[in-house]
């Protein structure tokens, strides 16, 4: 990827902002894993390094390792035996660490990411990394959404100065976790209703040229569902490119917002209460995709009322309370004291509506078309694939806004009503 050109078309933006990013070196080709060494060594990485990876991730690496030898780097490495979730205690390990390294190389994808970028963002260390799955956009992002007393945080984190990916070794990837990152991109969609229709409704900031290079990403890696089933290198690095490109978008913007909707909210709350019950939470992407289906079905038909009657808040705080339970509820009020209703004016909101809806209708595919598009790339779709029942989904679809202190339409419901 060109970043240089990158910034420079957005330089002097209409949105008013300097838009950059800390990213130095991003390169997705065939065969990259031979040349990683000499990546790292030729942008100047430190030479002593603490490794983070985990059994299935260093498998995967092939000849990483003989790479970064070839090229004089002091390896230490920590290897978990199959990590699963980033998880703040796992973060603070990597912390001490990496302090007499001069920098940290994340082998691996979401977790294990997520966990680097913290430790190296707490400890000032430099930070690369070496994907080996197409999984999650989380890839350039400058936050880590991490598990801290069973609630899902995200934290401010560091961007890697490096990210390499070998297309034959994302290729090669389980296609569970391929079809995962299509989810996670298919969800760019909603993410990006919620952030036009917060402007339309707050002034929130948005940036249009930042939106367009998610979708511009998010067009190209819909084209390739076909042929992601398939061990295709070009549509993996495809998809590689789609969720690099959002991670810079967040970056550039400030905030996840071009590429973190109702839907990644809503995964959010399924996550956390499957962690509070002792559940397997399945894939980030896998849940995104499926929230992204329900997302947009629920807007596309809010959009066919025509008006709404507005009125405060009338949010049930005891029955938000059960619903989230235990430690789950204290970490929730956090996120809503003020709640983010309190700033919108009823009259406003229905003054907006006719705007809001032209932008649902003008953003988001009907809910059969994406359902087909995930299905043809292999990804899931309806809730149980995911280990969701009935009881989890009527509870995040009606609970989950209250995790964020954000405006998403879905937060808004308890103050309108629909008329025909």
């Amino acid at each position: 990827m060109n970043l240089s050109e990158l910034l420079l078309s957005l330089k002097d933006c209409p949105c008013g902002r300097e838009h950059k990013f800390c990213v130095e070196t991003v390169e997705i080709g065939r065969g990259l894993t031979a040349s990683a060494g000499r990546l790292l060594k030729s942008a100047g990485f430190p030479s002593k390094i603490l490794l983070v990876a985990d059994e299935n991730t260093l498998r995967a690496s092939g000849g990483l390792r003989q790479s970064l030898a070839a090229f004089g780097f002091e390896v230490r490495e920590r290897i978990y035996p199959n990590l699963l979730y980033a998880r703040i205690e796992d973060a603070e390990e990597l912390r001490v660490l990496c302090r007499d390294a001069g920098g940290v190389l994340a082998v691996g994808s979401g977790s294990i990411c997520d966990l680097c970028r913290l430790a190296a963002h707490r400890e000032n260390k430099a930070f690369a990394i070496y994907a080996t799955a197409p999984s999650m956009d989380g890839f350039a992002s400058d936050s880590s959404p991490v598990i801290a007393n069973g609630f899902k945080l995200t934290l401010p984190a560091k961007q890697p100065e490096l990210i390499l990916a070998d297309t034959e070794v994302l290729a090669s990837a389980p296609a569970e976790l391929k079809a995962a990152g299509f989810g996670d991109m298919a969800a760019k969609y909603t993410a990006l209703a919620d952030w036009r229709m917060a402007c339309a409704l707050t002034g929130e900031y948005y940036c249009p040229k930042i939106a367009e290079l998610v979708l511009q990403g998010l067009d190209k890696v819909m084209s390739m569902a076909d042929r992601l089933r398939q061990n295709d290198a070009e549509a993996a690095g495809c998809v590689m490119e789609g969720l690099v490109m959002s991670g810079l978008a967040m970056a550039l913007a400030g905030s996840s917002r071009p590429a973190s909707g109702a839907e990644h909210v809503l995964s959010h709350f399924w996550e956390c209460k499957k962690l509070q019950q002792g559940r397997w939470v399945e894939f980030h992407g896998k849940k995104t995709g499926i929230a992204s289906v329900i997302i947009a079905g629920l807007y596309r038909r809010l959009a066919l009322f025509p008006d709404v009657e507005t009125h405060e808040d009338r949010t049930d705080w005891e029955a938000v309370r059960r619903a989230y339970g235990g430690g789950l509820a204290d970490e929730m009020m956090k996120m809503n004291r003020p709640t983010v209703t309190d700033e919108i004016d009823p009259a406003v909101l229905k003054e907006k509506w006719p705007e809001l809806r032209r932008i649902i209708m003008e953003t988001l595919p009907e809910e059969k078309a994406l359902r087909r598009l995930l299905r043809r790339a292999g990804a899931a779709v309806e809730p149980h694939e995911a280990n969701i029942d009935a009881e989890l989904l009527e509870s995040g679809l009606k609970y989950h806004p209250y995790m964020r202190h954000r405006v998403l339409l879905t937060r808004l419901l308890p103050m309108m009503d629909f008329k025909e």
